[in-house]
């Protein structure tokens, strides 16, 4: 008896932490259509997230990551401050952030992998705290996160730090305010057999901005 009431307690305490989590969602405002003259938003270019694998020279089996590369360009007439942020989510809830457990020998190997095409091509935690305007000025940004769970079947990327646009909304429980930021999401299928990582293919499916 009383462990069919702690489940019924622990049962209805999980449905109201995701209802709440629900309904902060529903209410997160979108980015405005036209933004207002103190506001901007860099362009984004990117390539499909894809694989690459480190040999860990003896110490077992070799280590995969995963990593996209991000073309900006400041179209503004004004030097733009970047702090950019980078989060990969699985549809099963697991959260990477950029950079996590990533020796700086993966970023070597994809610079090497792409040199011809981005010859000068930086990792996201050194990419520098500005853009300057214009299109010589372009940054050519990898952004790389260690495997994710192999039971995901999509995945979507948040990228933030490209827009100084910004909201205060409520906190649904607590009397403060939570800040958003303006933040690219781009959402992915994953196709190709779970148990075969290397055939293992992300499918774009859309390109949105989100307040986060």
């Amino acid at each position: 008896m009383v462990v069919g009431v702690a489940m019924r307690s622990l049962a209805y305490g999980t449905f109201l932490i995701v209802g709440t989590i629900a309904g902060l969602c529903l209410a997160y405002p979108e980015p405005v259509v036209v933004q207002g003259p103190e506001q901007w938003t860099v362009d984004v270019r990117f390539d499909q997230p894809q694989q690459i694998t480190l040999d860990r020279q003896g110490q077992g089996e070799p280590k995969r990551f995963w990593y996209m590369l991000v073309t900006l360009s400041n179209k503004t007439r004004q030097d733009v401050d970047f702090h950019p942020s980078c989060e990969l989510m699985t549809d099963s809830f697991q959260i990477l952030p950029a950079g996590k457990n990533t020796p700086p020998r993966v970023f070597e190997l994809i610079k090497k992998r792409h040199k011809s095409r981005y010859p000068f091509i930086e990792s996201l935690q050194q990419a520098g705290t500005k853009i300057l305007q214009g299109q010589d000025n372009a940054k050519d940004i990898a952004i790389i996160w260690p495997d994710f769970d192999r039971d995901a079947a999509g995945i979507n990327i948040f990228i933030s730090g490209l827009s100084n646009e910004t909201v205060a909304i409520d906190h649904p429980i607590k009397p403060q305010k939570i800040y958003l930021r303006k933040t690219l999401e781009l959402s992915y299928s994953l196709r190709g057999d779970p148990a075969i990582r290397s055939s293992l293919k992300p499918e774009f499916q859309t390109k949105r901005w989100v307040m986060r």
